[in-house]
């Protein structure tokens, strides 16, 4: 019901990074993982939109308040953190993951050999 708190949170936390770092004039990426910044806002983005829409399909999320159908039950918001922490958090960490391994390797068949 919460479980996309946590990508969207380091969603923005990303889309912050890469602002800032474009802002620094001449600042080049020294590793893959900052040249490849773009690719993993987009994918928790993307994501996170993907589980707002299937929450709201499912009923678990709607446009009233509390928005969150858990929070209108007793005890439902200890219910949303732990999702958020054993779903959410797990599921940003992979992904992020799952990227890294990506950026680097595809620096490393394009030749750009840099120091992590």
């Amino acid at each position: 019901m919460a479980c996309f708190i946590a990508p969207l949170v380091e969603a923005v936390a990303v889309t912050v990074i890469r602002k800032t770092r474009a802002r620094k004039a001449g600042s080049s990426a020294a590793s893959p993982f900052l040249h490849h910044l773009p690719d993993l806002e987009k994918m928790l983005w993307g994501g996170s939109l993907m589980l707002i829409v299937d929450h709201f399909i499912n009923g678990e999320l709607t446009w009233r308040f509390p928005f969150f159908t858990a929070l209108g039950q007793t005890g439902g918001a200890g219910i949303m953190l732990r999702e958020i922490l054993t779903v959410g958090v797990p599921m940003a960490l992979s992904l992020t993951a799952v990227w890294a391994v990506w950026a680097v390797l595809k620096d490393r068949r394009a030749g750009n050999m840099h120091t992590v």
